[in-house]
C-alpha cells in the first residue's frame, strides 16, 4: 500500500470516524460504505473539508447485489457509487450508500454538491431503478417513453417485457408481449470419425 493511500485512508477515518460502515483498501482502490442518512453529508463533507477537497465527481454507478459472486447476497440490494477526484490532493475516493428498502430503493440525490452527477443519476434510475430525492429532473434517459421495468436489475429478463415493430396495416410502431421462445444454445460439436478410439494417433 502506498504512502498516499495510507495517508488519505487515515485522514479520511480522522474526518469520518464512525459515521464510516467500512473503509476498504484494495487494488490500489480507496472505497469508503455510509448509511443513506448520512450519504448527502459525507458527500458534502467530502466536497468541502480542506484536508480532503474532492472537488470533481467523476462517476456514479447504480449497483444491484441480489446476487454476489454466484450466490445469494445476503445483505441490501440496491446501492449508489460515487467516483470522486481530488484535483488538489490528486486521490480519489468511491463512496457507496445502499437504499434501505430493497422494494423501492431511496437515497440523496448529490446534485447540489456535484451538479454532474445529474446524468449519472438519472442513469442510475432508469437502469436501476434508484429514486435519487432532491434530483431536479428525475426521469429515464436510456430507455424508451412508457418502457417498463429497470433493464439491468439482475432479475430483468435478458428478451424484456415487451417488443416493437413496425404494423404496415395500422402505418405506425406498435408495442406487444414479447413473442421471443426462451432457448438454450447448445455448442454444436465436431469431432473427427475416429474421435476417441483406441490406438486412433
Amino acid at each position: 500500500m502506498s504512502a498516499k493511500l495510507e495517508r488519505l485512508s487515515q485522514t479520511l477515518r480522522n474526518v469520518f470516524g464512525e459515521t464510516l460502515q467500512s473503509l476498504v483498501l484494495d487494488c490500489g482502490e480507496v472505497t469508503i460504505e455510509v448509511t443513506a442518512a448520512d450519504y448527502l453529508k459525507v458527500a458534502r463533507t467530502l466536497r468541502d473539508h480542506v484536508d480532503l477537497h474532492f472537488e470533481q465527481l467523476v462517476d456514479i454507478s447504480g449497483l444491484d447485489f441480489s446476487t454476489y459472486g454466484n450466490s445469494p447476497w445476503k445483505g441490501k440490494r440496491f446501492a449508489s457509487a460515487a467516483h470522486l477526484l481530488s484535483v488538489r490532493h490528486n486521490w480519489r475516493v468511491r463512496l457507496r450508500a445502499f437504499a434501505d428498502d430493497d422494494a423501492f430503493p431511496v437515497l440523496d440525490s448529490v446534485c447540489d454538491v456535484w451538479p454532474s452527477a445529474n446524468w449519472n443519476e438519472r442513469e442510475a434510475f432508469d437502469l436501476y431503478g434508484i429514486m435519487y430525492v432532491g434530483h431536479p429532473d428525475l426521469r429515464r434517459i436510456l430507455t424508451d417513453y412508457g418502457f417498463v421495468g429497470h433493464p439491468f436489475r439482475k432479475d430483468f429478463p435478458v428478451s424484456g417485457y415487451v417488443e416493437m415493430r413496425y404494423d404496415p396495416e395500422q402505418g405506425r410502431v406498435v408495442y406487444q408481449p414479447v413473442t421471443i421462445e426462451p432457448r438454450e444454445n447448445t455448442p454444436r460439436i465436431v469431432r473427427e470419425e475416429n474421435y476417441g478410439d483406441v490406438g486412433h494417433g
